[in-house]
């Protein structure tokens, strides 16, 4: 702290209003800059995003390019990327008093490797690029204008609800996302507001400023409340926080296994991108390619194969396993709204109803953020649904365990009070049983 910010400090901590106005507009000004940054980042993008998809549609041959692709993203990252790697859980350690620094560069190898993967067919999302692009400005920010270690910790939550708000246009979800997702059970109230400023902004900035349009989905109608409705809505939301488990923990073995096999990573690329095409001459369909929009357009138009979820599933956690670039969240909407479909079917309720509340909840399991899924419910889909889609989001943050596509989450609060878990444990040391 400089003297001039000393000198103020100490000059509001006397007027305890004073202090209140002096907070309220250093985060409006703190969480207007990121949530800009965050939204140019992501408005590029997605630009880029729809352009690389487009050129792969048109120019299927691409596919057969993927192992260099992964070769290419890993060798970028082995020679560029340092702590990189890591993605979102260095930005979520850094927010639990890390001592790593977020570097810049962390913001176009992402991106870049993003586009590769989705150019040349890989199985992956948006929501870890823009995250991390979120999160690295923000870092960046921070030193530029000298922030306090609490401020910069609040700065990189920002970050992430910014680069969430934006890349989806779910400025709510993307508030709680960045406050939930540090510590599962926990909120920080004191980050709110730059929260919501930084996810506000951002998705303003995405939308009004560089006018880049969301995909809307479409519920026609949510059944009247029964007895018998919401029975069937628990049911299929245990089997949503059952698969977004599996997903989890599939996507982790993965990982831990083609690491333990093959140590060099742009080896491990090839042999991923080589599986990718493997998969896709065994299931005789490119449909699971790419961020899988159009399987969830079909979820809310139509009917999909009652298997297309798994194949969602598996197609995503090879491709991000083998060392590819992405995120979980589009392919987890992916995977929720096709498995609600096909459960409609079984449970003989409006198929758009059920793929809706597989959407979210299936995606609140594998993150353990049901406050946010539920707000993303409610600005995706509208109000009228309210209470099946928080029936959806608890249940299956209940059924999906201790588990997350994010290792580096702490457990705050324990899921189940006979579950006996020390406040603080990291997701990635749950069931790894530490050594007496």
């Amino acid at each position: 702290m400089n003297q001039w910010s000393a000198r103020w400090y100490e000059f509001a901590k006397k007027r305890s209003h004073f202090a209140l106005w002096s907070t309220f507009i250093k985060w409006i000004v703190l969480g207007s800059v990121v949530g800009f940054l965050s939204g140019t980042a992501s408005a590029f993008f997605l630009k880029s995003l729809d352009y690389v998809t487009d050129v792969r549609l048109e120019h299927p041959w691409l596919l057969y390019l993927l192992p260099l692709g992964g070769v290419l993203v890993s060798f970028l990252y082995m020679r560029y990327g340092k702590n990189s790697a890591k993605g979102n859980n260095l930005i979520i350690e850094q927010i639990q008093d890390g001592n790593e620094t977020i570097p810049l560069r962390m913001a176009p190898l992402v991106l870049f490797g993003t586009l590769v993967t989705h150019l040349f067919g890989g199985s992956a999302g948006r929501e870890g690029t823009a995250v991390q692009m979120g999160g690295s400005l923000a870092e960046w920010f921070g030193k530029l204008i000298k922030i306090s270690p609490l401020d910069r910790k609040i700065l990189l939550m920002c970050g992430i609800s910014g680069g969430f708000g934006s890349i989806f246009g779910t400025p709510l979800a993307g508030t709680l996302f960045g406050l939930e997702v540090v510590t599962i059970g926990l909120i920080s109230q004191q980050a709110l507001l730059p929260c919501f400023v930084a996810s506000f902004v951002g998705d303003l900035v995405t939308t009004r400023l560089w006018g880049v349009h969301h995909t809307h989905y479409v519920v026609n109608e949510f059944p009247a409340l029964s007895l018998m409705i919401i029975l069937k809505v628990v049911l299929a939301s245990v089997i949503f926080g059952l698969v977004s488990m599996l997903f989890s923990e599939l996507a982790h073995f993965l990982k831990r296994t083609f690491t333990a096999m093959i140590s060099n990573p742009m080896i491990k690329g090839a042999v991923g991108g080589l599986i990718i095409i493997a998969l896709v001459f065994l299931v005789g369909s490119r449909d699971y390619l790419g961020l899988g929009i159009p399987l969830i357009k079909d979820s809310f138009e139509g009917d999909v194969s009652p298997f297309a979820f798994l194949w969602k599933l598996i197609f995503t956690a090879f491709t991000l396993g083998t060392g590819f670039q992405g995120g979980e969240v589009t392919p987890l909407f992916a995977i929720g709204a096709t498995l609600g479909n096909a459960l409609a079917g079984i449970l003989h309720v409006y198929g758009p109803f059920l793929a809706a509340l597989g959407f979210i909840a299936v995606f609140c399991g594998a993150t353990s953020t049901p406050i946010a899924c539920f707000l993303m419910g409610i600005e995706l889909f509208g109000s009228e649904g309210a209470v099946y889609m928080f029936i959806a989001c608890v249940v299956s943050y209940l059924f999906s365990g201790h588990s997350s596509i994010y290792t580096s989450q702490l457990i705050g609060v324990s899921k189940s009070q006979f579950i006996s878990i020390p406040q603080g444990t990291r997701i990635s040391s749950v069931k790894r049983p530490r050594k007496k």
